[in-house]
Formats: structure tokens, C-alpha cells, sequence
């Protein structure tokens, strides 16, 4: 689930030579140095194999914005009264989201040393009716078991299902209390976010043929629509 959080810093705006406590880029710095040491601590567990990609909280910078700025850049011996950052941060519905919120008000952006934060996106790991966004993938699931026998059909593999560490449309879906799969059929290749695979077509017709199957009774899948 993707939370776009802006961060901003405020402080007395002073000449570049003077030395003096709670500056507005201080106070920031302070906050992305947190950040990163939580960050570091997320991505040890990825690193070591205990949890995957898609199981643990990504926070990474996407801007840095400071400065007083002038006609050949910015102004040098000019400390800025404000101070911004943002960050994508990525929450998997098995996370408590509350905690981290809590964590941002207390830790990262302190009203106490001038901080103040907003979100330019924030979702909910939790469908309309309370849920995690999560769907199952075993044979509880009869579009799980459909998938599976698909790509056996396209000689494929099944890998490990896994949460995807970024988000997809499949996200609405779930938010109305919708069952959603999203599925990849780029097999031995890097990962590489909207890459191609013309193999995969295959895999992709062996699915659609499989949801067609008369077989498939509407009382089978009726818990799942």
C-alpha cells in the first residue's frame, strides 16, 4: 500500500557563518537520519533472507527541497527558514499501519523541534469491511486453483507466492472486498518492473481458456465474486 509522505522542517533563517541549534535543515536531517536507520533495519531482514521484499515496510527519499534560491542557483551564505523531504513508503496489509503513523507524529516529524507532516497519498491496508488486502492463495481460493492448473498446462512453474512489493490496480479490487491474483509469467528473468516476455503469452492464453471451462459451476466461485 503506498503512502506519499512529505516531511517539512521550519526554523530561523540565518547568515551561512553562524553556528546555532534547530535550524530548519537540522531538524530535517535529523528526521531523514531516522528514517534511514529504519529503513536499514527493514531492508537487514529482506538482506537476510527472513522476510521478502513484499513483507517489510520500503521508505525511500523522493525529493530533497531547500535553499533561497537566486538567478545563478541558490543564495550560499543563506541558511533557509524551511526545509522539505518526501519519501514513497510501501505497507504491506499484514502491517499494522497505526504504529508507523504513530512513529512519523512522534519520531519523524516532532511537532516539538518544528516538524510537520502531510501525506499526498495515503491508503488503507484494510478493505471497506475491516479486512487485511489479502487474498488466498491455496486451494481454498478456486481461482488459485485455476491459475495453477493453467500454467501446468503451458508447461510453466509455479513460483512461491509472494506479496508484490509495489502496487497494482488489483488494489481497488481488494478495497471493495474483491479477490484479486496478480500474476507474471516472466520466468528465469530479472526483475525488471514493466519489462517484456512474449513466452508469457501462452501462460496468459492457457489462463483465459482455463476461466472459460464449462465445468466451473457459478456455485463454485460465487463466495469469490
Amino acid at each position: 500500500m503506498p503512502w506519499w509522505l512529505v516531511i517539512k522542517a521550519t526554523g530561523a533563517p540565518g547568515h551561512g557563518a553562524k553556528l546555532y541549534d534547530n535550524s530548519a535543515i537540522e531538524n530535517l536531517f535529523k528526521s531523514i537520519e531516522s528514517i534511514r536507520r529504519f529503513r536499514a533495519s527493514q531492508f537487514d531482514l529482506v538482506k537476510a533472507g527472513l522476510k521478502g521484499e513484499g513483507e517489510v515496510i520500503s521508505v525511500n527519499m523522493a525529493f530533497l527541497k531547500a535553499g533561497t534560491p537566486s538567478p545563478t542557483g541558490f543564495v550560499m551564505n543563506l541558511q533557509p527558514s524551511e526545509a522539505e523531504a518526501g519519501f514513497d513508503i510501501r505497507i504491506p496489509p499484514t502491517v499494522n499501519a497505526e504504529f508507523l503513523e504513530k512513529r512519523i507524529a512522534e519520531e519523524w516529524a516532532p511537532a516539538s523541534r518544528n516538524m510537520s507532516f502531510e501525506f499526498k497519498q495515503k491508503g488503507s491496508t484494510q478493505d471497506y469491511r475491516g479486512r487485511p488486502l489479502i487474498t488466498a492463495t491455496d486451494r481454498s481460493n478456486p481461482w488459485w486453483a485455476l491459475l495453477v492448473e493453467a500454467i501446468k498446462k503451458a508447461n510453466g512453474k509455479i513460483g512461491k507466492p509472494e506479496i508484490f512489493p509495489a502496487a497494482t490496480d488489483s488494489l481497488y479490487f481488494r478495497q471493495q472486498g474483491l479477490r484479486a491474483i496478480g500474476f507474471s509469467p516472466m520466468a528465469n528473468t530479472p526483475v525488471l518492473l514493466h519489462d517484456h516476455n512474449e513466452d508469457g503469452v501462452w501462460k496468459y492464453l492457457s489462463l483465459r481458456n482455463n476461466c472459460r471451462k464449462p465445468s466451473l459451476m457459478a456455485s463454485q466461485l460465487g463466495p469469490w465474486l
